[in-house]
């Protein structure tokens, strides 16, 4: 009768042959990284393994896809440069050209600053403005209307430059 060995000891069998296949297919430095993934994976899988199984080639073959996994991911991380350009940007700076407005903005009441900034900035509805203000649908869009309001009427320039329209 068959039966399978302890995990543990499958660890220590064949653990070298593992490291080497992680290290032939990644490298020195992400060898280890893949070489307990692998085992991790195999822990889980373990239990299911058929008696009969060559334990070795199945370890083989997770730890070349974990290297897969591995290499893949590495395409996806940024490359490091020895210095960052210096470049200012206002890319999802919302408004960084208009920095007056926001000060006016900033100057309204409170619930009419939040209400101005959910709505125009963040795009959400009066009822989810609402929900987080506390207080009803009406309120936050009554909010929003006076300190649009204010603002068409102490902004310089609301109607020329096109602001919170």
């Amino acid at each position: 009768m068959n039966m399978k060995q302890p995990f543990e000891s499958v660890v220590a069998q064949h653990s070298v042959t593992v490291l080497r296949v992680c290290r032939a297919l990644l490298g020195v430095q992400d060898a280890d990284d893949a070489w307990s993934e692998t085992f991790l994976a195999a822990l889980r899988a373990y239990p299911d393994l058929p008696e009969t199984a060559n334990v070795e080639a199945w370890l083989v073959t997770i730890a070349r896809r974990k290297a897969i996994d591995v290499q893949r991911a590495a395409k996806r991380d940024p490359l490091p440069v020895e210095t960052l350009p210096e470049a200012p940007t206002s890319i999802g700076i919302p408004g960084a050209d208009d920095t007056d407005l926001w000060e006016f903005v900033g100057r309204l009441p409170g619930k009419q600053r939040q209400a101005i900034t959910f709505h125009y900035l963040a795009g959400m509805s009066h009822a989810e403005i609402a929900a987080i203000l506390g207080g009803t649908v009406d309120a936050a869009r009554r909010a929003a209307a006076d300190g649009l309001k204010t603002l068409r009427k102490h902004y310089p320039g609301a109607h020329t430059k096109g602001a919170l329209q």
